[in-house]
């Protein structure tokens, strides 16, 4: 079978290649779904770039990719809540990662059946977007009513979120850039913050929840604007102590600065390493049959064209999400 490979660190375009590989094997617990579409994310490219070796070593070559939707066409002894030709999307786990290729083989308790209203394209570029923002909100206990601010609105998380945030009755704030103001606005938005405009620490204040997805300074200055007692919620930021001993790091102590911050604002604050989750995914698909949600998709490429996507997403300009088709190789 056809995959997009890892073949070295660096470059994305030295760095990838179409390759011919084995079909995948799988166990008893497995589906092996034929794949109709993979969305990507920024892991794949700083996997690429030799960024997170020390988190997700690889070994290489090794196919790219963790989100999918597709058809389940064999699956093992042992999986009774499939059948054959069912349509489903997932985020792949990451010891089976490797969605950007004509076969996957993906733990059937983390798959879910896609949403029968939107197409493959749309399905695949929901699970890891939809799973982070559900899960880092879940964790803050976002509730009717809450004020939030939900930096980069535009992007894959944030446009999620956004949709998210307002499902569970919050009111919410959100960063972008002049050109993306209606379009985000569009997705719900109680208050968009043209970032190039305004400075959103003078129109976002009290609040109750901070949803940072940029990292740096953004982490630190959430504490600033939200209310005593407030949340902040982080996908890029440092992790929390019971985060960190979920990933694996040992003797963790919050970065003084940190945890000064935390202190003065009696602040609940939390980093959120996104787990593959079917009873999510099935949440996500009632919300989208339902209108609740809606994929936002940038822009959908060929499996030939596989390359120039990732390139593309690292330009940091995709408003939603990027998809590679697999249509041209069935």
């Amino acid at each position: 079978m056809k995959a997009l490979q890892i073949t070295k660190y660096g470059e994305i375009k030295e760095s990838l290649a179409i390759q011919e590989i084995d079909k995948p094997t799988f166990s008893e617990k497995d589906i092996l779904i034929a794949v109709k579409a993979a969305s990507i994310n920024p892991i794949d490219y700083k996997l690429v770039e030799g960024k997170l070796n020390d988190m997700v070593p690889l070994k290489l070559p090794a196919t790219i990719g963790y989100d999918v939707s597709g058809v389940v066409v064999e699956k093992g002894a042992k999986v009774s809540n499939f059948e054959i030709g069912d349509e489903v999307y997932a985020r792949v786990p990451q010891e089976q990662m490797g969605s950007v290729a004509e076969f996957v083989a993906v733990k059937s308790e983390l798959v879910a059946l896609k949403p029968e209203n939107i197409t493959f394209e749309q399905a695949s570029g929901l699970p890891l977007t939809g799973l982070t923002a559900m899960q880092a909100l879940e964790r803050v206990g976002i509730k009717k009513n809450d004020r939030i601010l939900i930096h980069a609105g535009s992007g894959g998380v944030g446009s999620f979120a956004i949709q998210y945030a307002k499902a569970k009755g919050a009111i919410v704030y959100t960063t972008t850039s002049t050109k993306n103001v209606d379009w985000v606005k569009a997705l719900g938005a109680d208050r968009v913050i043209d970032y190039k405009t305004e400075d959103y620490k003078e129109v976002a204040n009290n609040l109750d929840i901070v949803f940072d997805t940029l990292g740096n300074d953004y982490t630190f200055d959430a504490f600033g604007i939200i209310k005593e007692g407030g949340r902040v919620t982080s996908i890029v930021g440092p992790p929390d102590e019971e985060t960190a001993k979920q990933m694996g790091i040992k003797d963790y102590k919050l970065p003084e600065k940190l945890s000064k911050l935390i202190e003065e604002k009696s602040a609940v604050y939390k980093l959120t390493w996104m787990q593959p989750n079917a009873e999510q995914l099935n949440e996500i698909k009632a919300m989208v049959e339902d209108g609740a949600i809606k994929p936002i998709v940038d822009l959908i490429y060929s499996f030939e064209d596989g390359i120039d996507a990732y390139e593309y997403l690292a330009e940091g300009k995709a408003k939603g999400k990027v998809i590679i088709s697999m249509a041209d190789l069935f």
